[in-house]
């Protein structure tokens, strides 16, 4: 069943590259495109084919770090601007972040469920996987201290908004940046979700959710895989498991957000869309269909969620 996902790497990327050159220099009228690169496979795959369809010198890679991220990101994001040939410059947002009270508002919500947390202290949050119950699921915060210990928490609901909206200033503020350099070169801003984040709403609206073009929002992380090994994309790169760099602490994708590996969650969202059922799914995936059932579930909460993330400002004639 995994067959399904297979696509043709190299016609997609001469489609795709064929399509970013027709929109930015044709039906947007801008010079070139700014793509914020992180170090992940996504941004990477996105910033390769920016560079096949414009030129190197038309496309400006930006890192935009900050005082929690990873040094791996950085030194990723700069191999691979080597790599493709690509301009790439670091602006750390951790001043901008710090303006706006990201870190300490952040932490005083942690610190009303765990009193002894301290600015110094590391945490994230982490949510149970679906496919092993039907209990309903609760977001805890995991902090840690100087000396490695660590404390956990299940958040309130009132905590697990203040902490959410509290880190979402890191992806707006990245965005601003992104457009300041676009403005002033004339360039698009380019958008580099997959399929199953821009589906299923893992994104943060007016942040890394705002773009020009999205140019591999209609591929699943699979494909993208399957590009960025076509794009030549450094092994160290592409080998790496997805992650969300938000959190101080290291937290993967799954913990955070999704139920499963993202290869298995592509299954089930292509299963999802074309109405393949739950058993012939789980066989594939070595899963009960007990568990897809779950994991279909969760799916279609995370779209009625999503609809708001998606959705344009609204007018009192709007047809939408």
């Amino acid at each position: 069943m995994k067959h399904l996902l297979d696509i043709d790497a190299a016609k997609e990327i001469a489609r795709l590259t064929d399509w970013i050159r027709d929109v930015t220099l044709g039906r947007l009228g801008r010079k070139g495109a700014i793509v914020a690169i992180s170090g992940g496979i996504d941004s990477s795959v996105v910033a390769a084919l920016c560079v096949r369809a414009l030129g190197p010198k038309k496309v400006l890679g930006l890192m935009l770090p900050e005082t929690e991220s990873s040094d791996d990101n950085a030194n990723l994001a700069t191999l691979l601007a080597g790599r493709i040939g690509m301009e790439a410059i670091t602006e750390t947002i951790t001043p901008l972040l710090e303006a706006t009270g990201c870190y300490r508002r952040r932490d005083e919500a942690i610190k009303k469920l765990i009193p002894d947390y301290q600015p110094d202290w590391k945490s994230k949050i982490v949510l149970p996987s679906v496919v092993d119950s039907d209990a309903y699921r609760l977001f805890s915060v995991v902090a840690q201290a100087p000396d490695g210990t660590q404390h956990r928490a299940r958040l309130t609901h009132a905590a697990f908004l203040e902490i959410v909206a509290a880190t979402n200033f890191k992806q707006r503020a990245r965005k601003m940046i992104e457009y300041y350099h676009a403005d002033r070169l004339n360039y698009v801003v380019t958008g580099t979700p997959n399929l199953l984040e821009y589906d299923q709403g893992f994104f943060v609206k007016l942040g890394d959710g705002a773009a020009d073009l999205k140019p591999i929002a209609h591929l699943y992380k699979t494909q993208v895989y399957a590009l960025a090994k076509a794009l030549e994309i450094p092994k160290e790169i592409s080998s790496r498991p997805p992650s969300t760099d938000t959190y101080s602490l290291p937290q993967t994708q799954e913990e955070f957000y999704f139920s499963l590996p993202y290869d298995q969650m592509d299954l089930c969202l292509y299963a999802r869309d074309h109405q393949l059922a739950a058993a012939d799914v789980a066989a594939a995936l070595g899963r009960t269909p007990e568990q897809i059932e779950r994991v279909f579930r969760d799916i279609d909460a995370k779209r009625k969620m999503a609809r708001y993330l998606h959705s344009p400002p609204l007018r009192i004639d709007s047809q939408s």
